[in-house]
């Protein structure tokens, strides 16, 4: 796929005494990318947009790099302990995103760029912990894999951890440009996780990500780097080929990764889900959207941050999980199933 360049970027201040800042900056300069001074990432005026669904489309071709202040970490269950940030959003356009609501009217792709320091951050958390052996998840906010081209942070990242014997480091993504990452000393530490799903899905609501088959391309040279690796299926849909399709998947996942790493391989399974706030944004940015949300058909179900979620009734997410957990031990009878939810 093509490697996402932005139409503006916006850079603050203290960004420019970074040198990954600096060379940002040369970089945009060098394309004709037009450049503008903003005083905080996170109050970025200027991406046009008088409409919902134009806001949210400029905002994805909008790059901001700024500094990441706060470096204190949140719990990441059931992924790591941690979870740490290399920057926001991304320029994927997946309609059904679990950050609509946690990223603004104008989610646009943020990086950050003083990665010493918060690399510097994680080694006090590994050392707080020890002796044991702290997880990390880079990717819960951001897909640093979609900026590497631009950043370069994943790949020191991954070098880092090669280097951290009580630490751990957990990435997942929908891209595919990973040639750069191949050749790391990453001693196993860093495990890949690739978001896959079906065709079906893949072409109609994941718009401006790796496609189906660069996806299973890019796990095969993952696997064959030597990187621990698993896959996220997620979200899990129901529509009228779904079972064949994602046999599919399965079936071509196996043939891209050969034998000799399949036993080592993980899944973690995740049904599709809604807020009424995140469907009242989706449909706000893709109102012919083919997203199934009807409440009549689900399960509200209260969270623990005070506001509930629509799911699958029981008996359809038993069909699932029955259907995933068979097709995965017929296709990887080695293979570990971390979770279904």
């Amino acid at each position: 796929m093509k490697l996402f360049m932005p139409v503006r970027v916006f850079f603050e201040p203290q960004a420019l005494e970074y040198p990954l800042g600096k060379e940002i900056y040369k970089k945009m300069e060098n394309a004709n990318i037009p450049i503008k001074i903003t005083p905080s990432h996170n109050r970025v005026t200027g991406i046009p947009g008088d409409t919902p669904q134009i806001g949210y489309r400029e905002a994805k071709r909008t790059l901001v790099v700024g500094v990441k202040k706060s470096l204190k970490f949140d719990p990441c269950r059931p992924s790591a302990d941690y979870q740490f940030t290399l920057g926001t959003s991304c320029p994927g356009g997946c309609q059904y995103c679990y950050l609509a609501t946690t990223l603004g009217r104008k989610p646009y792709v943020r990086i950050y760029v003083n990665i010493d320091e918060i690399l510097d951050t994680i080694r006090h958390y590994i050392e707080k912990n020890l002796p044991a052996v702290t997880s990390f998840e880079a990717a819960s906010t951001s897909d640093p894999v979609a900026v590497e081209h631009l950043t370069g942070s994943l790949r020191k990242t991954i070098n880092f951890f090669g280097q951290q014997t009580h630490g751990k480091l957990r990435v997942v993504t929908k891209f595919a440009n990973v040639d750069n990452l191949l050749d790391l000393e990453h001693h196993r530490r860093t495990k890949f996780r690739f978001s896959i799903n079906s065709r079906y899905v893949i072409s109609t609501f994941e718009a401006n990500t790796a496609s189906f088959e660069e996806r299973l391309e890019a796990a095969g040279k993952i696997a064959q780097a030597g990187y621990p690796l698993g896959f996220i299926i997620a979200p899990l849909f129901f529509y009228e080929t779904w079972q064949e399709d994602y046999q599919e998947l399965l079936t071509k996942l196996a043939r891209s990764l050969g034998a000799s790493t399949q036993e080592e391989i993980s899944f973690e399974l995740i049904s599709h889900r809604y807020t009424a706030r995140a469907k009242k944004i989706i449909l706000e940015r893709f109102p012919q959207t083919k997203l199934e949300m009807e409440e009549s058909t689900r399960k509200y179900k209260w969270g623990k941050y005070g506001y509930g979620k629509y799911l699958y009734p029981p008996e359809k997410l038993e069909q699932l999980k029955s259907f995933f957990f068979n097709e995965i031990n017929r296709v990887f009878p080695q293979a570990q199933i971390e979770y279904f939810i």
